[in-house]
């Protein structure tokens, strides 16, 4: 009987573990669905979007191509709590803040030269299964488009 209750209280231990140490509803890979999608003109398209965890940091990773048709990868590594931090490979944002709302919804401003040129929310399903990203970009002439693209789980 003590056995039975030891194997118990480990597999209950094991579970909660688990659920501490979950991905958030972020975490994988997002693949842009045109279909449900609507980018304004001059907005670059971003077919794939990466979260992953890096230690205590997110790191983010996009691929796509800009309004001129130019292929792009960027990347950036940060944390949820609305501070700048360092994009690579985007023409047009060499910073980008992430602040969570809550579970499902994250707020991201894109600086270029400390301007704001890119704000959005990104919202993720309550299934999980797809994620919107609705607001503006700006860009480099200044002109600014909105957009709202879908995006599915991988």
């Amino acid at each position: 009987m003590k056995a039975r209750a030891l194997l118990a209280s480990i597999v209950v231990c094991l579970a909660t573990a688990a659920v501490c140490f979950a991905a958030d509803a972020f975490t994988g890979t997002w693949k842009l669905n045109e279909a449900k999608s609507t980018l304004g003109a001059g907005v670059a398209k971003n077919s794939t979007v990466i979260y992953e965890n890096v230690g205590d940091s997110v790191k983010v990773t996009i691929e796509g191509t800009t309004a001129d048709g130019k292929s792009f990868k960027d990347e950036w590594t940060g944390k949820y709590d609305g501070k700048d931090y360092p994009v690579t490979g985007n023409p047009t944002t060499d910073t980008r803040a992430y602040k969570k709302i809550n579970d499902h919804t994250l707020e991201v401003t894109g600086k270029k030269d400390g301007k704001v040129t890119t704000a959005v929310k990104i919202v993720v399903s309550a299934d999980g299964k797809s994620r919107t990203v609705s607001g503006s970009a700006t860009d480099p002439s200044g002109k600014k488009s909105s957009l709202n693209a879908v995006y599915d789980k991988q």
